[in-house]
């Protein structure tokens, strides 16, 4: 059902609260009828995806490729002196610290970026008569263009630092899955929200920061003592562990799995019930 035209009608506002009358189940389906439809259009929300990254550096001579030679000087630089504090061979401390990075800025940046999922698509949103659910799919297939470039130097460092390569190395496919599952209930629900409240946006992207120096990304789990069995639960940590620790030939650890798989079906199901409860509305409040 699109509500767009309604914009432009003096009978927005009644027809608002009309849609917040509709039967639950109505709503759900409609809901579970744009997810499918969004995905099926799969040749929209790519194309859109490619032509965010290419308006994003425009004018550049290394477009993406900035971002990974960033990277890349900022593992070389952390990498002898990090691992020198944490008592690390370098040998193992840089392809850590390069594996967690580019892992985490996906995740960082999935949810800094989902807060404007909508918002960022107004034009296109109250113009176009498109399932809203293509504006989540474009959010992560554009992070994960992003990812691509930025893992390109994974390969080299896990071949020069002699790296093993083990049986693990295939949970890195299933692992991915869940985290874009992840990354698209992060874009619905943030965005949803913040196309109600403005205020969302810079409180995330406080909240990433203070996330980034408490979870275990330049610094190994084992370093915190005592803590290391409570900074475990950490969901970010176990979205990271699931890749990097495959990707470093050893397995995740015990809890990674269950915790990450455990907020992906709690965080769906609470991301879906604000889709289908506020699906109708984000039209208006953009």
């Amino acid at each position: 059902m699109w509500l767009n035209p309604a914009l432009y009608s003096s009978s927005a506002p009644s027809i608002e609260a009309d849609t917040a009358a509709l039967p639950e189940a109505s709503r759900t389906a409609e809901a579970l009828a744009d997810l499918a439809a969004g995905l099926a259009r799969s040749w929209i929300w790519s194309a859109l995806s490619y032509q965010d990254i290419k308006l994003r550096y425009r004018g550049s001579l290394l477009g993406p490729f900035w971002v990974t030679l960033t990277n890349l000087i900022l593992v070389v630089a952390m990498g002898g002196i990090y691992g020198a504090l944490f008592h690390i061979e370098t040998e193992i401390y840089v392809p850590f610290l390069m594996c967690g990075l580019s892992i985490w800025q996906f995740i960082s940046t999935m949810a800094t970026e989902g807060c404007a999922t909508f918002t960022a698509a107004a034009d296109v949103i109250q113009q176009v008569p498109l399932p809203f659910s293509i504006q989540a799919y474009r959010t992560v297939y554009r992070n994960l263009i992003v990812l691509a470039h930025n893992a390109v130097i994974i390969p080299f460092g896990l071949v020069i630092f002699d790296v093993p390569v083990s049986w693990h190395l295939l949970e890195i496919v299933p692992a991915m899955l869940v985290l874009c599952l992840n990354g698209l209930w992060i874009s619905l629900l943030l965005g949803t929200i913040s196309t109600r409240f403005r205020d969302i946006p810079p409180i995330v992207a406080n909240f990433v920061q203070v996330v980034f120096f408490v979870t275990p990304i330049f610094w190994p789990l084992a370093a915190a003592g005592s803590w290391a069995s409570f900074l475990a639960l950490n969901p970010v940590f176990a979205a990271i562990d699931v890749l990097r620790s495959p990707l470093l030939g050893g397995p995740p650890e015990p809890t990674s799995w269950p915790i990450l798989l455990a907020c992906t079906v709690i965080g769906s199901v609470g991301s879906l019930s604000v889709f289908i409860r506020f699906r109708e509305r984000i039209a208006y409040w953009i």
